[in-house]
């Protein structure tokens, strides 16, 4: 979130930062906040900004869990814009990152982004766990689910890189798998 829609893709540690919600720039605030910690005190700090992580105990209102309950539950799946994309990692791969990053002298006081380095589409995404369920469900583009202008982010994809130069992490969990 703290890199808003990609000005360019993959979006490395170097992209500008771009609080388009107050939720992105309370991350940023966060990171720079560490980051002087780091710089005034000697603080041992990693910043990690994974990308969109999913899997078990995931809030039931994030964009899988919706999805899948909706597959489950009805003949239609109603969800807003369909075209953003995202760079879905699962849970026990973000894990791994950050105690790739925690444990990695290498990583001190770096900025690292932790994602799968692939996106997928809302769409696509939708329509795989469609598929993945059983479901016969329509994809329907629900108006009242679409945010607002300016509020979406349009497409994350991530250049994990350093990590994997730093670390050695790299991601295990395909998406069809994870899902």
């Amino acid at each position: 979130e703290v890199y808003g829609t990609a000005q360019y893709v993959p979006i490395d540690e170097k992209h500008p930062l771009q609080g388009q919600s107050p939720y992105s720039a309370s991350k940023i605030g966060a990171d720079k906040i560490a980051e002087a910690f780091h710089l005034s005190f000697g603080v041992p700090v990693v910043i990690v900004r994974p990308f969109n992580t999913y899997g078990p105990r995931q809030s039931a209102r994030a964009v899988i869990p919706t999805i899948v309950t909706q597959c489950l539950a009805g003949s239609e799946l109603r969800l807003g814009n369909l075209s953003p994309t995202r760079d879905l990692t699962y849970v026990s791969d973000t894990v791994a990152g950050l105690l790739a990053a925690a444990t990695a002298p290498a990583a001190l006081g770096k900025t690292l982004n932790l994602g799968s380095g692939t996106e997928v589409s809302i769409g696509a995404l939708a329509a795989g766990i469609a598929a993945a369920t059983g479901s016969n469900a329509a994809i329907v583009r629900d108006e009242e689910r679409v945010r607002p202008t300016g509020s979406e982010v349009e497409r994350l994809l991530s250049d994990n890189r350093a990590i994997r130069e730093l670390t050695g992490w790299r991601p295990a969990v395909a998406l069809d798998e994870g899902l």
